[in-house]
């Protein structure tokens, strides 16, 4: 704010907002899980709404959405891909006995409960877990 960047204050507030109410609608108190949570949730809805206004010939409001998602990105930790993601998928699917992709449920379910589940995109991982299961 002391800065003048307006873009910047408006994203930032936005993202407290919506923390505050998250942690009001899940009687939860604030904590680093939350936090992480719902910033991910708030990226993922301005990309998609970036898309959107792109489709829709709003290029100047797609922009502003991409600006809003780099903003808030800088306060992610960094989620987990590549081969160290492969390793996690095939951990799970070893300890679960999945073997179709008709237990896929049971292998994405058991991600959810790692301690590293917050940085684990499960897009991603989906795409994994139905590659790895035939």
């Amino acid at each position: 704010m002391k800065a003048k960047d307006s873009a910047r204050a408006t994203i930032l507030r936005t993202a407290d907002a919506a923390i505050q109410r998250a942690a009001m609608d899940q009687n939860k108190p604030i904590d680093d899980t939350l936090v992480v949570a719902t910033l991910r949730k708030s990226v993922k809805n301005l990309q998609d709404a970036a898309v959107e206004f792109e489709k829709g010939g709003r290029a100047d409001l797609g922009a502003a959405n991409k600006a809003g998602v780099a903003g808030l990105e800088k306060y992610l930790p960094a989620g987990i891909e590549g081969a160290k993601l492969e390793a996690i998928v095939a951990e799970v699917i070893a300890a679960t006995g999945a073997t179709s992709k008709k237990e896929m449920g049971k292998v994405i379910g058991a991600l959810k409960q790692r301690p590293e589940a917050a940085l684990i995109d499960f897009g991603a991982a989906s795409k994994l877990v139905q590659a790895k299961l035939q």
